[in-house]
């Protein structure tokens, strides 16, 4: 069947993210070879700056389009999360496998037991504003780079907890290490939490055949209504944003929750819509946000269409 290039980040994480992505391709496709590209991006060139100073989200997806818009790789494979809002033009999410554990979680300590004024290290600040509005109490740190740096603030004794995704935990075995997970009712994930996307050339019918095997419909209906969310709000690294969408049982619905805050904490907004289309559920979400208050939050563009 030939060999598929999949460009990814050079992270333990994401290296393994590919390597799951390859094995669910060789299972659908037992004669495909699939080959790993790495590329170093401005994230990982610089993983001390706050992601808001060296250009938010994309600083970890840009130069892995490029390498498939390019044509070095045929297929590039991100953390969801990861994403920005708005798919480039000659992109299409070509797959997303089923989904893992969207939530957040600490390590460290529980969120009960951290004791007042108690060091928290994230670099997300919509971790850090959902955060201090269950505990004012607490103190937050900045925190960058690949999951073993993060663990080892805690090691170190520099920080009582640190934020860390569930499914990253999952995926590097590491999942004995949480303390505490947390409730998306109290912490609402960032859009594409716990999500693999993989992209490809829209124009590329053979890649995106083989991709389609791969391909989890209630996850991918799921990451499109969350995009949808933070596409409408404008939403970025800047701005504390959060979407969580859910397949309803027994049909296409979705239940589709959005957080929009304030940096400093003392704006923290929810809304949930239900529907059947990801892109106009998600879009509502966004709206219900804006006219329940997020007009007086600033930093993100208008309402507008979903990617």
């Amino acid at each position: 069947m030939g060999t598929l290039r999949l460009a990814t980040r050079g992270s333990p994480l994401a290296l393994r993210q590919t390597e799951l992505i390859g094995e669910l391709l060789q299972r659908a496709h037992p004669t495909l070879v699939v080959e790993p590209l790495v590329v170093r991006t401005r994230g990982d060139r610089d993983d001390t700056s706050p992601l808001d100073r060296i250009g938010g989200q994309g600083v970890f997806v840009t130069e892995v389009e490029a390498a498939v818009a390019e044509g070095r790789a045929d297929a590039a494979v991100h953390s969801a999360k990861d994403m920005t809002s708005v798919m480039p033009a000659h992109l299409v999410l070509g797959a997303v496998p089923q989904r893992a554990d969207p939530r957040d979680g600490l390590v460290g300590c529980t969120l009960a037991g951290l004791p007042a004024g108690g060091l928290v290290a994230t670099g997300s600040a919509r971790r850090r504003v959902q955060l201090a509005a269950l505990r004012p109490d607490l103190v937050f740190t900045d925190l960058r780079g690949n999951m073993a740096r993060r663990l080892s603030v805690v090691d170190d004794g520099a920080a009582s907890a640190v934020v860390v995704a569930v499914a990253a935990m999952e995926r590097l075995g590491w999942s004995g290490r949480l303390s505490d997970v947390l409730d998306p009712v109290d912490v609402l994930p960032q859009a594409g939490q716990g999500a693999i996307a993989v992209q490809c050339r829209t124009d590329d019918e053979a890649t995106r055949r083989l991709l389609a095997a791969i391909d989890h419909e209630p996850s991918h209906r799921s990451l499109r209504a969350e995009r949808a969310v933070l596409a409408a709000l404008g939403g970025s690294c800047t701005v504390p944003v959060g979407a969580f969408a859910e397949a309803e049982a027994g049909g296409p619905g979705l239940r589709v929750s959005g957080l929009l805050a304030g940096g400093d904490a003392h704006i923290v907004l929810r809304a949930t819509r239900r529907g059947d289309d990801p892109e106009r559920v998600g879009a509502e979400v966004a709206r219900a946000l804006v006219e329940g208050g997020g007009a007086a939050i600033e930093g993100f563009g208008p309402v507008g269409a979903a990617p």
